[in-house]
């Protein structure tokens, strides 16, 4: 029987598992205590964490035992991956689990920006009874989807904007074929100037690397179709979020949903003050009910089957 430690949220289904197998201890809040958590780690095998722990030199040292670190989500931008390879220590993220979630925000998302529900609603509230304004907006169904990042996630979202009538395009710099079928629909691969240029609304779905850091800079972000939409579901630190306040107050761009932000917990958005065309939501695209449920017992199961159990 080995040793796991959890060191956030994770279901009680997914708990009841791994206690099934493997002694189990639950700190979902041990992250804010940083030296207490790396002392509770001396004698762990396993490590559970979300986005709030940083697995980096200083906590591997702590951890001599450690074989795995499971990752209650995709992103691993607070895993020292050269730092886990050194110590052989597999890290195993929940690829897929809540890639349906993600889609349903970005189909939603486009879908409210497109018909200015947000600004639709604080001017009804108000009292200013804006019918004639809000019946100039546009349907979203024929409109060009552009999905930049074409894995599980921005195939999934496609699938889902193909079934709302929608067009989509994608790019990925690591797909050379010129189009993806994604069994009842081929799906084409353009350049990213060409996918900026026909889009109504662009989605992203990257990792954050040294070459996507930025990426969306002002001048990326001028190459989109005039009046266009950019929903940000993958990492804050590939937009350029004075840039796109910018150009979201001027209407350059028609509106912008982000899930994620540069710096997370992100308690100073003071550059999108009095914006009406802007979604802003605490990175909760990829988090439902549903979504932390396949999330986490798709971790149990896979740390389960590392250390030797029957899953």
């Amino acid at each position: 029987m080995s040793s796991i430690f959890i060191s956030e949220f994770i279901t009680s289904q997914a708990l009841e598992t791994l206690r099934s197998k493997h002694e189990v201890t639950y700190a979902p809040d041990s992250y804010k205590q940083r030296s207490e958590l790396i002392s509770a780690l001396h004698n762990s095998d396993a490590l559970i964490v979300r986005n709030l722990t940083q697995v980096n030199q200083e906590l591997l040292q702590g951890a001599p035992n450690l074989k795995v670190v499971g990752r209650l989500g995709v992103g691993l931008e607070n895993i020292e991956l050269p730092a886990c390879a050194a110590r052989n220590i597999k890290v195993i993220p929940a690829t897929g689990a809540n890639a349906e979630s993600v889609a349903e925000y970005v189909i939603g998302t486009a879908l409210a920006l497109t018909r200015g529900f947000l600004p639709a609603t604080t001017q009804t509230l108000e009292g200013s009874w804006p019918r004639p304004h809000f019946s100039s907006c546009h349907e979203f169904t024929g409109k060009t989807l552009g999905i930049v990042g074409f894995g599980s996630i921005g195939r999934i979202t496609a699938q889902k904007a193909l079934a709302f009538g929608l067009k989509c395009v994608a790019y990925d710099p690591m797909i050379k074929n010129t189009s993806v079928d994604l069994g009842n629909a081929s799906v084409a691969m353009l350049p990213l100037d060409s996918l900026l240029a026909c889009s109504d609304a662009v989605t992203l779905h990257l990792p954050l690397l040294p070459e996507t850091r930025g990426l969306f800079s002002a001048e990326i972000l001028d190459k989109m179709k005039h009046g266009a939409c950019l929903i940000n579901t993958a990492r804050g630190g590939i937009v350029n979020e004075k840039a796109l306040a910018e150009r979201l107050r001027s209407g350059r761009l028609g509106g912008a949903a982000l899930d994620v932000f540069e710096k997370e917990p992100a308690t100073d958005l003071s550059h999108f003050a009095g914006l009406t065309n802007l979604i802003a939501t605490p990175h909760i695209a990829g988090v439902t009910s549903e979504s932390n449920d396949r999330v986490s017992q798709m971790i149990a199961d896979e740390i389960i089957r590392f250390l030797g159990g029957s899953k």
